[in-house]
């Protein structure tokens, strides 16, 4: 091929179904190993070809199917995954039109791998193996596209009704919500989308099924595709909190009947656009900030949306149901007012933040459709969904965040959840002994022997990397819809990585199993030992990646949280700033450090298991507090105990 493909250590880990301590076991063991080609010393890239070769060689590559075998080669072979896989599908597309291009009009890019193409087209058929190539393409991980997930365009489809209708998405993406709203059985589908690859993806799915409509590259506020053209339903997933989407430029822009949007409110320009492309009594469903429906610059704007009836319902959604990940979305569900009609009366907010979403994503469309037969009926489900009085929400905030404006929870719900929480209290509270490390006193003996970390690191016993920064001072890179970015607050917490990378880290830096992650910064000196692939390391954060033959993961974090390293490694100022170089360990076999690792990795679950129990006794004070005061509940009648002495 024109450009080598290669691969990183992470990337044949999962090539051969191992570990990524087993890939640097390999390099330092086996002196054919094929060398680096490219990429850092941190995050070394190889040749592909000499990798397979090698793995095949030794028995190490388990077999693969023909999609697979060829992603790996296409994926690795462009600037983007996107390029490649818009070259594959244009020679499909051409195949399933009987046309049969030369080598020479065939994308250089792809044109070693023209038999592999023919052939997985002839065994599957175009569409099918563009489809094939589209899963792994939409695959999360490092450097991937995040489109919006399937169930959620089909809700946001159902929603808007699409079926039999014509569709627009003015932020397409690699067009997820079309796809959706095809499914539906729209009659053609049109859509912009700023990212010229992802656009050219997007209108090959739709050409490939011979569906009517076309996608354009392009910024759809600053320089609309469709001036002038309305359709059915609208749907969007836009880009948040993108304060340079053309507020000065587009200052008497016609879309804007509702108002001028603020600076910072670029998602309310994005409803005024959607607005602008419907019929009348179209429907258009918007992914938004939950910001969105609260923040004091937007609220003329809510309310004037209000007011002409155009904002029909917010549904907030769990956390997770799309980028960015760490955020709990809301749908807006808008409608283009006929001329003539009346305002309604109501507007529909149901809060949806918590539950299984299959039965969450049916629920909301039931409640949502009953609402459209009957907008002026009076919707209440506690805790869920009501319909409330325009006049209502037409107060100083204008505030239209679900959970604020639903009915309190009877007393019977508010009991059940009581009794669930107290049930769930007990068990964690009743796992605490058997969580507890098995430890017993050391005999007085020699002082132990120790080595700072910045030793380990020069023996190669562990390599370190960072603290990184962010590439710009605006924002701390984690706040895009990028891969996910392991943050210092989620170490601290012992939580999953929660931001998302907006292309202003200063360097990508993939963690893996086993690192061992410490923030520069922090009250306390924490280390955590990392247990699942595919983010990146934040912002002021280490990473200490050990030798598995020299080190054990679980004895090194605990080593590194002690009261005596927090002291040799801290700057002994108001908020400590650690150096973990100066951090000292000790010196221990192998398999004495696999014992004091399996102790310290008991008591992080120990520890884990005491947050939460303090979690759910504080949740318990409150409902029970909340449910004697109302009168929802009342004491046991039973004899009742002395009080507890002061």
């Amino acid at each position: 091929m024109h450009e080598t493909p290669t691969i990183t250590a992470a990337e044949i880990a999962r090539l051969a179904g191992v570990g990524r301590a087993a890939v640097s076991n390999w390099r330092k063991r086996h002196p054919d190993f094929p060398a680096p080609v490219g990429g850092t010393p941190a995050s070394p890239e190889f040749d592909l070809i000499q990798v397979e070769q090698w793995l095949r060689g030794q028995g190490k590559l388990p077999e693969v199917s023909p999609v697979d075998r060829l992603w790996r080669h296409l994926a690795p072979t462009t600037d983007t995954a996107a390029d490649a896989l818009a070259a594959v599908g244009a020679l499909l597309l051409a195949r399933q039109r009987g046309e049969r291009p030369s080598r020479r009009q065939v994308d250089r890019r792809v044109a070693d791998l023209l038999p592999e193409i023919d052939a997985l087209a002839e065994d599957l058929g175009p569409q099918a193996a563009f489809d094939q190539l589209w899963q792994r393409f939409s695959a999360p991980g490092p450097g991937r596209t995040w489109a919006t997930p399937d169930d959620l365009a089909d809700l946001m489809v159902g929603l808007a009704d699409v079926g039999g209708g014509a569709v627009l998405d003015p932020a397409a993406g690699s067009g997820a919500t079309l796809r959706a709203a095809v499914r539906a059985g729209c009659t053609c589908a049109y859509g912009q989308e700023l990212d010229e690859s992802l656009a050219r993806l997007a209108g090959l799915w739709l050409a490939l099924r011979d569906v009517p409509g076309e996608i354009r590259p392009g910024d759809s506020l600053r320089a609309d595709a469709f001036p002038g053209r309305t359709v059915d339903a609208v749907l969007c997933h836009p880009p948040f909190g993108i304060t340079t989407w053309g507020h000065e430029e587009l200052g008497y822009d016609p879309r804007w009947e509702y108002g001028l949007p603020p600076r910072t409110e670029p998602e309310l320009a994005w409803v005024q656009h959607a607005l602008a492309h419907l019929r009348p009594g179209g429907h258009a469903v918007l992914l938004m900030p939950p910001t969105a429906a609260g923040r004091r610059a937007g609220r003329r704007i809510r309310a004037e949306l209000l007011r002409r009836g155009a904002l029909r319902a917010v549904v907030a959604l769990p956390p997770g149901v799309a980028a960015p990940h760490g955020v709990p979305l809301h749908l807006w569900v808008l409608r283009r007012p006929a001329a003539d009609a009346p305002p309604p009366a109501r507007a529909l907010l149901i809060d949806a933040a918590d539950g299984d979403l299959a039965e969450l994503y049916a629920r909301v469309l039931t409640t949502w459709r009953a609402f459209t037969a009957a907008p002026d009926v009076e919707i209440e489900e506690v805790g869920f969904a009501r319909a409330v009085s325009v006049i209502e929400l037409l107060d100083e905030e204008v505030d239209l965040t679900p959970a604020r404006r639903q009915p309190a929870i009877g007393g019977e719900q508010s009991g059940e959840h009581l009794v669930r929480t107290r049930e769930r209290l007990a068990a964690i509270v009743g796992e605490l002994p058997a969580l507890m490390p098995q430890v017993t006193p050391t005999p007085d003996g020699a002082a132990a022997l120790t080595l700072s970390v910045g030793e380990l690191a020069r023996t190669g016993a562990l390599q370190l990397l960072g603290p990184i920064r962010t590439a710009s001072s605006d924002g701390d890179g984690t706040s895009g819809d990028g891969p996910p970015v392991l943050t210092v607050q989620d170490v601290l917490n012992g939580e999953d990585a929660s931001g998302r990378d907006d292309g202003k880290l200063g360097q990508e830096i993939p963690v893996a199993v086993g690192d061992v992650v410490v923030p520069m910064i922090a009250r306390t000196l924490t280390a955590r030992v990392v247990s699942a692939e595919g983010a990146l390391l934040g912002r002021n954060l280490y990473l200490l990646r050990p030798n598995p033959a020299a080190l054990d993961s679980w004895f090194l974090a605990g080593q590194l949280r002690t009261s005596a390293n927090e002291k040799q490694a801290s700057s002994l100022s108001g908020t400590l700033r650690f150096d973990i170089r100066r951090a000292q360990v000790r010196r221990l076999s192998l398999d004495e450090q696999r014992a004091h690792g399996e102790a310290f990795q008991r008591l992080e679950a120990f520890e884990s298991a005491i947050r939460q129990a303090a979690s759910l006794g504080a949740e318990l004070v409150q409902l029970t507090a909340d449910g004697l005061a109302r009168g929802a509940l009342h004491p046991d009648q039973r004899p009742s105990r002395k009080r507890p002495a002061r």
